[in-house]
């Protein structure tokens, strides 16, 4: 049976997590189905038609699927779901809020942030803050995946020609309504897909000491900023910059540690990033123990000659 990957899109475009969740859904064998599921989203449709490995792209459009309301799009899904052997989403705040319910009304086991597609029935995942990895086998009949996307590679966007079916679009189920949104608009990469981050912790003691110190750093690599939890229970940055267990997972090509002691919550965010470089004045910081370069040096010091010296 072929195996379904839902999208998430802005109705124009395909986001990044969908990519990883297509390479995750190829590793389960059979064909890979993209739903796209929105309002005036044939553009989204026909950019999931052009990722590399999917077979088919189904595409349903309707007012009700307009802002990807869970109670909605949960249905959508139901309603095809019993002709895929997986359904699988990204484990990104979206997915998380969907698959539940999708996993709840065919009532299956939720297999929660894959890290690893061993076989079609076994999965691996981690839990204690990423310290162990559990290895789950599923018999349901049809397997509600979330998929941590940091686990795996991004399926090529483009060499893709998969054909585009429309299919009936469920009507509102009236449980929820789209009042508003409010989206803070920033020039610097999103975080859980940028390909750099600088991220800073408590140890830069004020929020116009966080921007003075590290915004030239993260200006100079074209970087996303990232926090601690500490810094930001201490009002130091904004709540979706916070990096960790009770934030969010990346693994970028390059994350710089500045400030931050690495608390077990911190390091299961971050601790798969290609290429860790920490600088901190304890000698002890648990940080030094994850990543690449160590540089045991105070971060007010030391930051601002890394600027000078790029």
């Amino acid at each position: 049976m072929p195996i379904l990957v839902i999208a998430e899109h802005d109705n124009a475009n395909i986001k990044g997590a969908t990519l990883n969740t297509v390479t995750a859904a190829l590793a389960c064998g059979g064909d890979v189905h993209v739903l796209v599921a929105g309002e005036n989203a044939a553009g989204a449709a026909q950019a999931a038609a052009q990722i590399a490995g999917v077979a088919k792209v189904l595409h349903a459009d309707g007012p009700a699927l307009a802002h990807g309301l869970a109670e909605n799009l949960s249905a959508q899904v139901v309603a095809i779901a019993s002709g895929y052997s997986h359904v699988l989403f990204p484990s990104t705040a979206g997915g998380k809020n969907v698959a539940p319910r999708v996993a709840a009304l065919l009532d299956v086991a939720q297999i929660s942030d894959a890290t690893k597609i061993v076989s079609a029935d076994t999965f691996e995942r981690p839990f204690y803050a990423g310290n162990a990895i559990a290895t789950v086998q599923s018999a349901d009949p049809v397997k509600v995946i979330t998929v941590r996307t940091t686990g795996f590679d991004a399926a090529a966007a483009t060499g893709g020609s998969a054909a585009v079916e429309s299919i009936p679009a469920v009507a509102d189920a009236g449980l929820s309504v789209y009042v508003g949104s409010e989206i803070a608009t920033s020039d610097r990469p999103e975080l859980t897909a940028a390909k750099i981050i600088v991220s800073g912790g408590r140890a830069l003691g004020s929020s116009d000491k966080f921007n003075e110190v590290l915004l030239p750093l993260a200006d100079k690599l074209g970087a996303a900023l990232g926090a601690s939890r500490a810094a930001v229970d201490a009002g130091y940055a904004p709540n979706d910059w916070q990096v960790g267990q009770t934030g969010k997972i990346v693994a970028p090509q390059l994350y710089i540690a500045a400030g931050i002691s690495g608390a077990i919550q911190h390091l299961a965010g971050m601790k798969d990033s290609k290429v860790i470089v920490a600088i901190n004045k304890d000698p002890e910081a648990p940080i030094f123990s994850v990543a690449d370069y160590g540089l045991e040096a105070d971060l007010f010091t030391a930051v601002p000659e890394l600027v000078a010296s790029l």
